[in-house]
């Protein structure tokens, strides 16, 4: 099963606001390679829930409950949204500074491509995330 990353300005959506809402649609994605990873997404994959511009770190833990279909806030066919509900919040949010000095994490889309919103994530990368997000 993959994993993503999904980014919010958190002043625009934040973590808290997700978990109050309880779920929502995770649309607006104008990026090609975005909306790629969106369309790949398949139920009940879990997503890192990144705060971008403020914090700069990964918040939470997210699930795909709705895989990809018609991008709601448009008429072009080309884009798409999917559906996302919050799991948890980490104990201690992963900071872009901590992930970019972790050598396993070299590779992580959110640091080579830091302007696409959302990410694959790899195994190992997810594991080393949560287990920084222990510490």
């Amino acid at each position: 099963m993959a994993h993503w990353l999904v980014k919010s300005e958190p002043h625009k959506y934040s973590w808290e606001k997700f978990t109050e809402d309880k779920q929502t649609f995770w649309d607006g994605v104008r990026n090609y390679q975005a909306r790629n990873n969106l369309r790949t997404m398949k139920k009940g994959e879990e997503v890192f829930f990144y705060h971008s511009n403020e914090g700069m770190e990964i918040v939470g833990i997210a699930k795909v409950v709705k895989e990809a279909y018609q991008d709601p806030t448009t008429d072009d066919e080309r884009w798409v949204a999917v559906d996302l509900k919050p799991v948890k919040k980490l104990k201690k949010p992963v900071t872009l500074a901590q992930m970019k000095a972790e050598k396993k994490l070299q590779n992580l889309a959110l640091i080579r491509q830091g302007r696409l919103s959302v990410c694959p994530v790899s195994d190992e990368e997810w594991e080393t995330i949560l287990e920084m997000a222990k510490k």
